[in-house]
């Protein structure tokens, strides 16, 4: 089957990451969860590695058991790479190739396609830097961005554009992408 990697970010649609990655599992597939530090604010690490059977990378120290670094041989290994939750801030950095922690460093390494599913306030997103960074992912090779959700109720008590697309349309992308 195949090496999956969720990126998961500082939102509080992060929970929903440990959904997706049980039901890969499932599915048969390897799942890497790689959490930016704000990630950790919202799903523990413990959570994460024992739904998706493997370690969580959430820094650069847990790169120590082999030469390769961790985020070198995920961004190899992988068949594809999902951002379930993105933030605006991660978008950001992969938008103007900034790496300031294991997950962002990985996603200038890797070379398949990039999945990235948008969470966050409706406001932030409609930003016109938010949107100026996603349209500079959009256009990217093999650069996909599902979402967010058209309307709907927000964590912060607003509502509109803003929230994670659901758990079965995330998974569904994530098999669409996969190699033949």
């Amino acid at each position: 089957m195949a090496t999956i990697v969720l990126g998961i970010c500082g939102s509080i649609a992060a929970f929903k990451a440990a959904g997706v990655a049980s039901r890969l599992v499932k599915l048969g597939h390897e799942v890497h969860c790689v959490c930016t530090p704000a990630a950790l604010e919202f799903v523990t690490p413990l959570t994460l590695m024992t739904l998706s059977r493997n370690p969580v990378i959430t820094t650069f120290e847990d790169e120590t058991g082999s030469w390769v670094p961790v985020h070198i041989d995920l961004a190899q290994r992988a068949d594809v790479l999902a951002i379930v939750p993105a933030s605006a801030n991660t978008m950001a950095c992969m938008a103007h190739g900034q790496c300031p922690n294991a997950l962002t460093s990985l996603y200038l390494a890797y070379r398949g396609p990039v999945l990235i599913f948008p969470a966050m306030n409706n406001m932030m997103w409609d930003h016109p830097a938010t949107q100026a960074n996603a349209a500079t992912l959009a256009a990217r090779d093999r650069h996909h961005i599902i979402g967010p959700a058209k309307d709907g109720m927000l964590a912060c008590g607003t509502s509109g554009k803003g929230r994670l697309v659901e758990e079965e349309l995330i998974v569904r992308e994530i098999l669409n992408h996969l190699p033949q």
